[in-house]
C-alpha cells in the first residue's frame, strides 16, 4: 500500500511547479495604467492590420477598372467601338450588348447560394445557407472581392483576360437543376461559355468551360491558362488553430494526393492535376476535373501572424492551369464544391475527396476511415455530441484493456522481481556487463522484462494518434456544444485574461486543465515510484518528464479543440479505473510471485535473440578480462 502515497519530493515538485506558473500569472498581470495603453495600442494595431488587409486585396485580387474601358455607354458611339476594337479585337462585341454592365446573376438550391458577376463570369459570391460562423454570421466562401477565375489567352495578337470582359448570362432547366450559362462573345455565335449547373440539395455543381466558333479568334497555338485565385475567410475563434488546418491540397499523377505547407508560404509546379482543393480547415472550395490538367502552378501564403492580431484572412491560395485546345477549342468538364470538409459527404462522390482530409497517414489513416468515423457517425446519430465522446472513449478504452492487462502484468512481475534485481546491483555494481548478463537471466527465468511491458503500450499508439487527427477534422463536432463548451472544435473558454501568455493564449480552458490533472495522476500510479528508482545514469530526469506531460497538456491544448480534450480527460480517468480493476480485483501479486519461483526451478530455454544477446555479453566479459590480465 506505500506505493501508492505520493513521496516528499513529489509533492514539492508538483507544488513547485503550480507555484511557478502562478508566480507568472502575477508577474505578468498589467497595471490598471498598462491595459489602457494595451487597449488603445491593440485598437490601433487592429486598424493598421484590417488597412493592410484591404490594401492586400486590392493588390492580390483583380481591380476593377473603369466601367467606360470595358464597355460602351452608347452601342452606337463608333469612336468608343474603334477604340474598343484596337483595345479587344473580336471580343469587343461583348461590350455592345446589353450585357455589358456590373450585374449580379443569383442561383441557389436549399444548401448553397451562388452569386456570379458578368464581369468575369466567375462567382463572386458563395454562401453556405445552414451554416454560420463563430460569431453567428453566415459562412462565406466568397464575398467582397477575395476569389476570382480568371483566363488567359491570345487573341488576334493581344493578350486577354476574361476577368476584365463582360459575359452574357441565361438561365435554364435540366430537369431539376438549375444551369446558368455565361458567354463571352466575340459575335452571335462565337464565344467562349462557362456553365454552371446547381444540382438540388447539393455542394457540388457541375462546370464547364468551353468555346463555340473561335477558332479563328483564340490563337491555341498560344498557352491558354486558367487562374483562380482565393483569400479563405476566418471562420473560428482560434485563428491559429483553425489556420493549422487550413491547407492546400491536390490529387496528380493518377491519385497522388499531395498538400503545401499549412505555416508558411508555398508553391508547387505539379502535372496531370485532377482536383484542387483550397480547404479553410472545416470548409472547402474545391476544382475538379474530368481532364487532368496538364500542367498546374499551386501556391499558398499564410496571412497570418499570430494569435492576438484580429486577422480576416487566413491563407492566399493561387492555381495558375494550363488548358489544352483540341479540335482548335476548348472542352472542358469540370465541377466546383463549396461546402463542409466532411468525410462522410467527401466520401460519396467517389472521387478520392475523402484524401484532402487531415486523417493521418498509412495505418492511422486506415483506423480513422474504418473504424473512428463510422463508429462515431453511428453514436451521434442518436447522442449528442459530447455524450457520444464519452461512450467513443469508453468503447475504445474496453477494446484496449486486454492490451492495457497485459502491460500491468508485465509491470507488476517487474515489481515483484525488484528486491533480487536490488541484490544483483548490489552485488555487481563494480561489474556492468555481469549484471546485464544476470538480470536478463532471472527477467527470462521470470518471463518478464521491461520490454514487455513497453510493447503492449506500443500498440496503443496508432490508435491514440488516429484520434488525436480525427478530432480536430471532425465536423460533426462543430458549433455542438457540452457542459461548459459552447462548441467542441474550437476551446472551452472559461475565463479570458486582461492580458496574452505566449504558446498559451488570453484565456483559460477548463478540459485541457481536468485531462492534466488526469494524466499527472494516471503517470503516478504506473510511473511515480519506479521511474527515479530505476533511472540509469545519463538518461533523462524521468521525473522531470513524469511532471512536463501534463504541462505541455496544460498550455498547448489551451487552444485546441474543447472536443479532444474531453476525450484525453475521459480516457485517462477510465484508464485509472480499470488499472485499480485489473490491481486490486484482478492481479494478485502474490500469485504472481510463487509463479515467478516456481519457473526458476524450471529450465528455461533461450530464443535466438537472447541466445545472441547472451553470446555478446560473454564475449564482452571474456576480453574485459583478458584486458586486466594483460595491465
Amino acid at each position: 500500500m506505500e506505493e501508492k502515497k505520493l513521496d516528499l519530493n513529489t509533492i514539492i515538485g508538483f507544488v513547485l511547479i503550480g507555484g511557478i506558473l502562478l508566480f507568472m500569472l502575477w508577474q505578468n498581470q498589467p497595471t490598471p495604467e498598462e491595459l489602457e495603453a494595451q487597449k488603445a495600442e491593440k485598437q490601433k494595431t487592429e486598424q493598421l492590420e484590417n488597412k493592410k488587409d484591404k490594401e492586400e486585396t486590392t493588390q492580390d485580387l483583380p481591380i476593377e477598372e473603369a466601367s467606360e474601358e470595358l464597355a460602351i455607354a452608347n452601342p452606337t458611339d463608333s469612336l468608343a467601338i474603334e477604340k474598343l476594337k484596337n483595345k479587344l479585337g473580336s471580343f469587343a462585341y461583348s461590350a455592345t450588348l446589353p450585357s455589358a454592365k456590373e450585374e449580379i446573376t443569383t442561383i441557389e438550391n436549399e444548401v448553397l447560394q451562388l452569386k456570379v458577376s458578368n464581369k468575369g463570369g466567375y462567382i463572386v459570391e458563395a454562401k453556405l445557407k445552414q451554416h454560420t460562423i463563430y460569431t453567428g454570421e453566415p459562412v462565406y466562401l466568397i464575398k467582397d472581392g477575395n476569389s476570382y477565375l480568371d483566363l488567359e489567352f491570345t487573341s488576334e495578337n493581344r493578350t486577354l483576360h476574361s476577368k476584365d470582359l463582360f459575359f452574357s448570362p441565361s438561365i435554364s432547366k435540366n430537369g431539376a437543376n438549375t444551369v446558368l450559362s455565361m458567354k463571352l462573345k466575340a459575335s452571335d455565335n462565337a464565344y467562349i461559355e462557362y456553365r454552371y449547373e446547381l444540382i438540388p440539395n447539393d455542394y457540388m455543381l457541375g462546370f464547364s468551360v468551353k468555346t463555340q466558333g473561335v477558332e479563328n479568334v483564340i490563337n491555341t497555338a498560344q498557352p491558354i491558362y486558367m487562374d483562380w485565385k482565393l483569400k479563405g475567410f476566418r471562420h473560428s475563434k482560434s485563428i491559429t488553430y483553425e489556420n493549422r488546418y487550413t491547407r492546400l491540397t491536390y490529387e496528380h499523377e493518377d491519385g497522388k494526393v499531395d498538400k503545401l505547407s499549412p505555416t508558411g508560404d508555398d508553391e508547387e509546379s505539379v502535372t496531370d492535376v485532377d482536383w484542387i482543393n483550397f480547404r479553410q480547415h472545416f470548409f472547402s472550395s474545391m476544382l475538379l476535373t474530368d481532364i487532368p490538367f496538364k500542367e498546374a502552378k499551386l501556391s499558398s501564403k499564410n496571412l497570418v501572424k499570430n494569435e492576438e492580431t484580429d486577422t480576416v484572412y487566413t491563407k492566399l491560395y493561387e492555381a495558375k492551369l494550363l488548358l489544352e485546345p483540341k479540335g482548335g477549342g476548348l472542352n472542358y468538364t469540370m465541377n466546383m464544391y463549396y461546402g463542409p470538409t466532411d468525410y462522410k459527404i467527401f466520401k460519396k462522390y467517389d472521387r478520392n475527396l475523402d484524401e484532402a482530409m487531415p486523417m493521418g497517414w498509412g495505418i492511422f489513416g486506415l483506423i480513422n476511415k474504418h473504424f473512428i468515423i463510422p463508429l462515431f457517425s453511428f453514436l451521434t446519430g442518436f447522442l449528442p455530441a459530447g455524450i457520444a465522446i464519452i461512450f467513443l472513449t469508453i468503447i475504445i478504452k474496453l477494446l484496449l484493456s486486454p492490451v492495457q492487462y497485459k502491460q500491468y502484468v508485465a509491470q507488476a512481475k517487474m515489481k515483484v522481481l525488484k528486491p533480487e534485481l536490488d541484490e544483483l546491483k548490489e552485488k555487481y555494481k563494480d561489474n556492468k556487463i555481469k549484471l546485464q548478463q544476470e538480470t536478463m537471466k532471472l527477467q527470462n527465468i521470470a518471463g518478464a522484462s521491461p520490454l514487455k511491458g513497453c510493447l503492449p503500450a506500443l500498440l496503443q499508439i496508432p490508435v491514440f494518434y488516429a484520434l488525436f487527427t480525427f478530432f480536430p477534422s471532425a465536423f460533426d463536432l462543430r458549433q455542438k456544444s457540452f457542459l461548459w463548451a459552447d462548441d467542441l472544435s474550437s476551446f472551452d473558454e472559461v475565463a479570458k485574461l486582461p492580458f496574452h501568455i505566449p504558446l498559451y493564449g488570453d484565456h483559460v480552458s477548463l478540459f485541457p486543465i481536468l485531462a492534466s490533472i488526469a494524466i499527472f495522476i494516471y503517470m503516478m500510479m504506473t510511473t511515480g515510484q519506479t521511474m527515479q528508482q530505476n533511472q540509469q545514469p545519463g538518461m533523462p530526469n524521468m521525473k522531470f518528464m513524469m511532471y512536463l506531460s501534463p504541462l505541455m497538456m496544460l498550455v498547448f491544448f489551451n487552444n485546441y479543440a474543447s472536443g479532444l480534450s474531453l476525450y484525453y480527460f475521459v480516457a485517462n480517468v477510465l484508464t485509472i479505473g480499470i488499472m485499480l480493476v485489473i490491481k486490486y480485483f484482478i492481479i494478485d501479486e502474490d500469485k504472481i510471485h510463487a509463479k515467478i519461483q516456481e519457473n526458476k526451478k524450471k529450465p528455461k530455454k533461450q530464443n535466438r535473440f537472447q541466445r545472441k544477446m547472451a553470446e555478446m555479453m560473454e564475449q564482452a566479459e571474456e576480453q574485459k578480462k583478458q584486458q586486466k590480465k594483460r595491465k
